[in-house]
């Protein structure tokens, strides 16, 4: 489980992974802002820290610097950028980040590209490829979700069965639809309001 802490301050964020409930589990930041301006304050904690936002090239140096994991993936460019920019020895976790949806308004590739991205990023030295990711349709309509998130199951068994990986993770679901998520497979589903409650929006 990974407990997405966008828009929560540093104090809140240190309070809920001090919870027992807590113990093993990721985080997951949104914005490379919110990482950076958290992370002196957190640093201590030592948690698995996921970027699950759009990251732009020109922030790739701020992001690495506080995360474990980059969920949101979606071009060669970003993966080679990614590569380029660690240090000697480290090697990143990386997800390709798919729109099941076909939305505009989500980031990530088409199903029909992400199998040939995953291969490239399994191939770029520095890079550890470990799934896919997507965020569900904007709707209530169960069965439009879970035919999304059911593609994504389908995209893993394609790459697993063409040697990318075994045991790749399935990173969908959220506070709304968390259930529907499981139901297809996800192996990390992100919880933001289910913990947090409403996001704290600045005034």
């Amino acid at each position: 489980m990974l407990l997405a802490t966008k828009t929560q301050p540093a104090e809140v964020v240190r309070a809920v992974f001090g919870l027992p409930e807590s113990a093993g589990m990721l985080r997951g930041e949104n914005r490379v802002q919110e990482l950076v301006a958290k992370g002196p304050d957190l640093a201590d904690l030592r948690l698995t820290t996921h970027l699950i936002g759009p990251l732009q090239s020109n922030k790739i140096n701020a992001a690495l610097r506080w995360v474990d994991a980059v969920e949101s993936v979606a071009s060669a460019d970003l993966a080679q950028g990614l590569a380029k920019r660690l240090e000697p020895g480290r090697v990143l976790e990386v997800m390709v980040q798919v729109n099941v949806s076909a939305e505009p308004s989500k980031s990530g590739v088409v199903p029909s590209q992400a199998l040939a991205l995953a291969e490239q990023l399994a191939l770029t030295p520095g890079l550890r490829f470990t799934g896919f990711m997507t965020i569900g349709a904007n709707t209530t309509d169960e069965s439009q979700v879970r035919a999304g998130y059911a593609e994504l199951a389908r995209l893993r068994d394609q790459a697993q069965a063409r040697g990318l990986g075994t045991e790749l993770e399935l990173s969908m679901g959220m506070s709304n639809d968390l259930e529907w998520a499981i139901a297809e497979g996800a192996t990390i589903v992100r919880l933001g309001t289910a913990v947090f409650g409403p996001r704290i929006v600045a005034q």
